[in-house]
């Protein structure tokens, strides 16, 4: 359902997305923006938008766990429990107000896109 959601969202803002590779960057990108957003929501006591924020950060990593490639081994498996935990942050994150589980999960996806571009530009 979310996964869906989140490819429909980037595929419709950015049209001429150039590689697969600059699409799971700018999923990592779209999570930070999203927590940042629950963030100031959870500071505004606007619960509305940290309810809508938190829900499009877990629609973006449900479609990362979506697009792993199970036959990878153990990184794609690693990353599955990764993901999975990531979203278990964020939905007590969204119930307990916590911006703590929020940071967590930001500080989580700031080291997999640094990560990640190391890894995608080497192979360049």
């Amino acid at each position: 359902m979310y996964g869906n959601v989140a490819h429909n969202i980037y595929a419709q803002n950015n049209v001429g997305i150039e590689s697969p590779a600059k699409l799971i960057e700018m999923l990592y990108e779209g999570v930070l923006r999203f927590n940042a957003q629950a963030k100031k929501a959870i500071k505004d006591g606007d619960i509305e938008k940290r309810v809508y924020w938190i829900n499009r950060s877990v629609a973006v990593i449900t479609e990362l766990i979506a697009v792993l490639d199970m036959k990878g081994g153990r990184v794609a498996q690693y990353l599955e429990g990764l993901y999975n935990y990531e979203i278990q942050l964020l939905n007590e994150a969204n119930l307990k107000k916590d911006e703590s589980r929020l940071d967590e999960v930001s500080n989580v996806f700031k080291g997999l896109l640094e990560a990640w571009r190391e890894t995608t530009n080497v192979a360049k």
